[in-house]
């Protein structure tokens, strides 16, 4: 049996006042002239930046240790989750996974609103306190493998429900096809995407349209995917090195992806608070985990393999920045499709958007699944 050792974070306060210092000495450029409208600007950024060198981390990491936290040895990667028990013996289990660029810490909400259920939310290997996987690929096959060992080897559960976000979406996907006697029940804000050999052969009009406009967003958008997955290190070596480049790198996509009006990069905290931004850039900062968290880019984690259909109870509700997803895709992959709605709100972090909504659906979920 592995053992599970409690973790508790405490940055020491000299890596905090070199934060602190770095930030002061801040370099900040304008605007380009013609700049795309959506993703940062300089003048949000300034405000970012700011914020930081007042940012109280004590007080955050007081509130993320307030929630119960473990370490425990599973193959070559030291995994670091959040394991938050019911009163109830007897409750629902649900496994909760992060993708990029966020950390467990934006979905602690989630765990927060859902008392009646035993909650693990896990970082994946190589984010935040777990170390990167020592040797060997970070694909999603090893990943599923990692979660599902978490939660029956480590932690003694027989049955789960199992919810993923981004690159984990693809992993939960997995878990509940592989281990349909132990996955009680999966819940999908990104429901399962074709690879591409899969989507080169759809004829159904709108799944090819919805998989042209994937094809066109990515193009004009899909530059950091492309940076991270063919020069990793050189970016990494920027972003280490630079607070407000990590700082800007990781708040542009929360500002792109999350359910909010392009052209107002503030907007983003009408879903996600300034400090909760400010949490997971300290995390990457004091962990220095942005070179890990490429390697699923370049590692080949972030691109769908051919995953078998899920045949465990499902509910599907497609979060925002995806609203034309097929119905059809989802019916052909989760073969026990207990629902399928779209979100009228929250974006890519849907957990960390509108915790209240997804604890809704795990609810839900555990009453059909469990």
């Amino acid at each position: 049996m592995t053992t599970v050792r409690p973790f508790e974070i405490a940055v020491p306060d000299e890596v905090l006042s070199d934060l602190h210092d770095r930030l002061r000495r801040t370099r900040l450029l304008p605007d380009s002239p013609r700049k795309p409208p959506s993703g940062l600007s300089a003048d949000y950024l300034r405000q970012l930046v700011d914020s930081w060198i007042a940012f109280d981390w004590r007080e955050r990491e007081a509130w993320l240790n307030g929630h119960p936290q473990f370490l425990a040895e599973i193959d070559d990667t030291t995994l670091h989750f959040v394991h938050r028990r019911s009163e109830r013996a007897d409750a629902p289990a649900l496994l909760v996974m992060h993708g990029w660029p966020h950390t467990y810490a934006l979905q602690l909400e989630l765990a927060d609103a859902l008392p009646d259920l035993h909650v693990v939310v896990a970082s994946l290997p190589g984010f935040a306190f777990s170390t990167p996987y020592a040797d060997g690929e970070m694909s999603e096959t090893r990943l599923a493998d990692t979660m599902h060992r978490l939660m029956t080897e480590v932690l003694g559960y027989e049955r789960y429900l199992t919810y993923g976000e981004d690159v984990t979406a693809n992993v939960s996907d997995l878990i509940a096809a592989q281990h349909p006697e132990q996955v009680a029940g999966i819940l999908a804000t990104h429901s399962h995407f074709p690879n591409q050999q899969e989507r080169e052969q759809a004829t159904d009009p709108e799944e090819i349209a919805f998989f042209e406009g994937l094809a066109a967003f990515h193009g004009a958008n899909g530059a950091y995917g492309h940076v991270q997955g063919t020069r990793p290190d050189t970016l990494a070596a920027a972003l280490n090195d630079s607070p407000a480049g990590l700082l800007a790198w990781l708040a542009e996509k929360l500002v792109e992806w999350s359910d909010t009006p392009p052209g107002d990069p503030s907007a983003v905290e009408r879903r996600i608070s300034r400090d909760r931004i400010l949490t997971e850039a300290t995390i990457y900062w004091v962990t220095q985990s942005i070179q890990s968290s490429f390697r699923p880019y370049y590692e080949g984690a972030d691109q769908p393999g051919t995953i078998p259909p899920t045949d465990v109870p499902a509910v599907i509700a497609i979060q925002r920045h995806e609203s034309t997803y097929p119905e059809s895709l989802a019916r052909r992959h989760y073969r026990d499709l207990r629902s399928f709605e779209r979100l009228k709100a929250g974006g890519h972090f849907a957990a960390a958007e509108v915790p209240d909504v997804i604890a809704g659906l795990v609810r839900r979920l555990a009453a059909e699944a469990w």
